[in-house]
């Protein structure tokens, strides 16, 4: 059996501004000071008068995207997802959001598979953070082939988006012809009658196996990736939810205002159904080997797995 193609989703952000820059000459990429990390460096050679390096001063580019925006360009501002949505929320709040600015944040080193940096740079709350926000769409592309479309789609949409990149590489799922991306519509990965999993970003490849080894056990579960969280494909949710009776959501975030929340949200309006939410459970990550991490909060195909089976 041939080994599963891995890339990360930051890798993916960095390829596919190269190819809209050669489409959009209004595209203008900014970073801060991380553009080796964030990936936009392979931009910054590409076309050098179209990148801005801002410092480490993440609040500032925020200003900056917002005021290109406001000239008619169209700015991916670039940092880690803990300064995107953390440091500089005040700043997206009320210079983009709240004038409905055309600004695209890429965040990467989103969730706990940032690995050895530690609790302070691990972001489990930027979803929660950004959902809040009027007028914002919230995307985490599950892999390679999602996160380049995600970008195309964030560049035609008019208004601010907000990308949510992982370091970590992750399995190419979404290698087939028929795959389409569309802000605001989830997409059926698996068939299933006994429950629904819903997931996003990392824990999409992660749910499906889980899916294979519940399988093994005559339960069948029907996979779902939600890679807009907001807005959220309710209909979807819903269908599924009635049709399976439960449903469990997993994220790489906290298990507190995110994609768990989202769909909590939606069924309770809509179709009150039992959920467990698998995620962060409102304790900040640690220093160690991504895989590792993964693995210690149960967010790898066995944690998910035995999770269900428990609950």
């Amino acid at each position: 059996m041939s080994e599963v193609k891995k890339i990360a989703t930051r890798e993916s952000y960095g390829n596919a501004l190269v190819e809209l820059g050669a489409e959009y000459p209004n595209l203008v990429v900014l970073d801060a000071d991380l553009a080796a990390a964030t990936k936009t460096g392979v931009f910054k050679k590409a076309y050098p008068d179209r990148h801005i390096d801002c410092g480490i001063a993440e609040s500032n580019m925020m200003g900056i995207a917002a005021g290109l925006a406001a000239t008619g360009k169209i700015p991916f501002a670039s940092t880690f997802a803990m300064f995107a949505a953390g440091r500089a929320f005040e700043q997206v709040r009320n210079s983009i959001c709240y004038p409905q600015l055309n600004v695209k944040i890429g965040a990467t080193h989103a969730g706990i598979s940032v690995g050895e940096d530690g609790a302070t740079h691990q972001c489990n709350e930027d979803i929660a953070l950004m959902r809040t926000l009027p007028g914002m769409v919230v995307i985490s592309p599950a892999d390679d082939i999602e996160a380049k479309a995600a970008v195309r789609a964030a560049m035609e949409h008019v208004g601010p988006v907000y990308l949510r990149f992982g370091r970590l590489a992750v399995p190419v799922i979404n290698d087939n012809p028929d795959y389409k991306f569309e802000i605001g519509k989830g997409v059926v990965l698996r068939e299933g009658k006994d429950l629904t999993i819903v997931a996003t970003g990392l824990c999409v490849s992660e749910s499906l196996a889980a899916a294979e080894m519940l399988a093994a056990d005559g339960i069948q579960a029907k996979v779902i990736n939600i890679h807009t969280i907001k807005p959220l494909d309710e209909d979807l949710i819903v269908a599924a939810a009635k049709e399976t009776g439960k449903v469990v959501t997993v994220e790489e975030h906290s298990v507190i205002g995110g994609l768990g929340s989202a769909v909590c949200d939606a069924l309770a309006a809509k179709a009150p159904t039992p959920v467990l939410k698998i995620g962060v459970n409102d304790v900040f990550g640690e220093s160690g080997p991504a895989t590792a991490l993964i693995h210690k909060y149960g967010l790898d195909a066995e944690g998910i797995y035995k999770k269900i089976r428990n609950s």
